[in-house]
């Protein structure tokens, strides 16, 4: 049986219909990733899902004692609160029954024999089985056992933590509560490359059914079993990662269009008979009539496929064939370098994507290599005649309030691309911004169409030198190659940076990297030859590296030494216990581990979803009997120091 099934959905804002009878269904260890365009409704369902709305019609069916865990995308916690409690958060209602139970507890201690007792004693019995069935007796140690799988300290204060590692705190709020349905809306905005890999692993771990929400096409591929298409209303499933979908869904729209065209062409037909009169209206034709009236009701109802964004950028003039030349540059903000001795020099054409972690200092880089920020030592020169356009992944080069038009044309209706005056009208509209909205100020833009108009606005402007920061967060995939198609044909020179690993892979020609304490390099490709290049870096300084003697004693403080010291004050068969636990703890392991590749690739559930059903359940049933093997063993391992 689906976790959760909803069927004959129905979803309308205005006269924009987002779910138009959408069927959909969440197995058991599904991982499925929800795709779209901006707009289309995909957050509506996750929050349906989720329980936090309601659609307009629709059957929903779940199973009993579903825990259903929502991540926003923009996670909020309470002013001044520890990260600790913010995680036990997610544990607030057993919290709260265990708050009632010692309160119950302390009552039924100091009242009489009678009914008032018996009342108090029916209420801590009812308590106590839900205690149990939650698990609330130990959640302080889940709550810490979470915090150390997702590595943060629980001391330290929520809101002086950046915005990747809030997302962490997110995350773990939500796993604490072991859900069976897990959503997440945008899980890797905030989180540099390391954080997207790091979370990667953590959900492939993860046994709980998935649906989230990205625009990440490498994240996709690795994490999703199934794609679930939200598309003019409807939800179509395609089996398999987001490379498996691109291939199934070209072909399923060459199947659309050619049956659109044949229908189409037959209704042009129809129309011209009917015009032709008295043949038309004789009685043996009652039944073509009105075969006609309703071809004319279909074509009226269909949805055609948006119309994708038609990206041109204006071409400046030339720069010179050196667009920066940076010897030996140093930049130092207090005690802190964050760029050290780096030397390099950009051509023109060169389009090259700047990657680090959050705070490593790219945006310093990019200011320093345009001439904006001047070095600590070393000489930067920047070549002859650079137009840049600049695209500021905060968007404060919009003001909220002027419109669209205004944003785009100051004080004009028309707008210059490469020589030839377009409306600004009609310039909106290959944005996919209609005219009714032109006049609409820019705050009541979602995130995406905020950047599409940020897009707009630098392509309308002459540059021979693009600065994209973060140029793809909020876009939907179709605008995204799009973007990729504009800026592999364009001509000038591109500066990326960006977290989009499939993006910097089709764009850039080379990646200046850090790696770390201001040092920075550059090589040659895009993020996976630079990802291939560093890792056979480090493999080479690893194998030339002194390697330490091996000691034959057990130190005290390892493994086997501690176990010989408590091997003395535990029991014989206690001792026993331990050494027995030891291989109980690697054998379950070992077994989890076999079923976790199984379920990886998600093939298992199209070959045999029963049999994925079942290693669903029984890898959750080895998470139970880990937990009890380890607390026992840290029960004897306490008793014996």
């Amino acid at each position: 049986m689906s976790l959760y099934t909803i069927t004959g959905a129905q979803l309308a804002f205005g006269h924009v219909a987002l779910l138009d009878h959408a069927d959909f269904s969440l197995e058991a260890g599904e991982r499925v990733g929800l795709i779209g365009r901006n707009g289309a409704g995909k957050s509506s369902l996750l929050k349906i899902v989720a329980d936090l709305a309601k659609p307009d019609d629709g059957l929903i069916t779940r199973q009993h004692h579903l825990v259903t865990v929502y991540v926003p995308q923009e996670p909020e916690f309470e002013a001044g609160a520890s990260v600790f409690d913010a995680v036990a958060g997610g544990l607030a209602h057993a919290r709260d029954l265990l708050g009632e139970y010692d309160k119950v507890a302390h009552a039924l201690a100091e009242t009489p024999e009678g009914a008032q007792h018996d009342a108090l004693l029916a209420r801590m019995n009812t308590l106590q089985s839900s205690l149990d069935a939650t698990d609330a007796w130990n959640w302080r140690m889940r709550v810490s056992t979470t915090l150390a799988q997702i590595g943060l300290d629980g001391d330290a204060q929520v809101g002086a933590l950046s915005g990747g590692m809030q997302k962490r705190v997110a995350l773990a709020q939500a796993l604490v509560m072991r859900p069976d349905i897990l959503l997440l809306d945008e899980p890797t905005n905030h989180l540099d490359f390391d954080g997207i890999r790091w979370l990667e692993e953590l959900l492939l771990a993860q046994r709980a059914g998935l649906l989230f929400i990205t625009h990440d096409r490498a994240f996709l591929d690795r994490i999703a079993t199934r794609i679930v298409e939200l598309d003019r209303g409807r939800l179509l499933s395609y089996p398999g990662n987001f490379s498996a979908y691109q291939t199934r869904k070209a072909q399923q729209l060459e199947v659309e269009r050619v049956e659109n065209e044949k229908f189409d062409k037959l209704l042009a037909q129809e129309e011209v008979w009917i015009r032709k009169g008295v043949e038309a209206r004789r009685t043996r034709s009652v039944g073509r009539i009105a075969r006609l009236v309703q071809m004319r009701n279909e074509r009226a109802e269909r949805r055609n496929v948006q119309g994708n964004v038609k990206l041109d950028v204006a071409q400046g003039e030339k720069s010179g064939k050196i667009v920066a030349e940076l010897t030996d540059v140093t930049k130092r903000f207090g005690a802190r370098t964050v760029v050290d001795r780096f030397s390099a020099t950009l051509m023109r054409g060169d389009k090259i994507g700047l990657v680090g972690p959050n705070g490593a200092g790219k945006t310093t880089l990019l200011k320093l290599i345009l001439g904006e920020l001047q070095p600590d030592e070393g000489r930067v020169r920047v070549g002859t005649n650079p137009q840049v356009a600049y695209f500021d992944q905060m968007r404060a080069q919009l003001d909220q309030e002027k419109s669209l038009a205004d944003t785009i044309s100051p004080g004009s209706d028309w707008v210059e691309i490469n020589g030839a005056k377009k409306h600004v009208m009609s310039y909106l509209g290959d944005f996919l911004f209609a005219p009714e909205r032109a006049r609409s100020p820019v705050t009541s833009l979602s995130g995406g169409e905020r950047n599409r108009l940020l897009l707009a606005r630098l392509f309308a402007r002459p540059a021979n030198v693009l600065v994209l920061d973060e140029p793809t967060n909020d876009l939907d995939i179709p605008t995204l190659e799009l973007l990729e198609e504009l800026l592999t044909d364009y001509e000038g020179t591109v500066l990326l940076v960006s977290h989009d690993r499939a993006f910097l892979d089709n764009v850039v020609t080379s990646v200046i990297a850090s790696e770390g304490e201001g040092k920075w390099r550059e090589y040659v490709g895009g993020f996976t030859d630079w990802q291939t290049q560093r890792d056979r870096a480090e493999q080479l300084a690893q194998r030339d590296a002194p390697k330490e003697p091996v000691k034959d004693a057990a130190p005290k403080d390892s493994a086997a030494g501690r176990n010989a010291q408590r091997s003395v004050k535990l029991s014989y068969k206690e001792q026993r216990e331990l050494e027995a636990l030891l291989g109980q703890i690697a054998a379950l392991e070992g077994e989890q581990k076999t079923i976790a590749a199984q379920l990886e690739d998600g093939s298992i559930f199209t070959k045999d979803a029963q049999e994925g059903a079942r290693l669903t359940q029984r890898y959750a049933q080895i998470d139970e009997e880990l937990m009890a093997a380890l607390e026992r063993w840290d029960e004897l391992e306490s008793k014996g120091k």
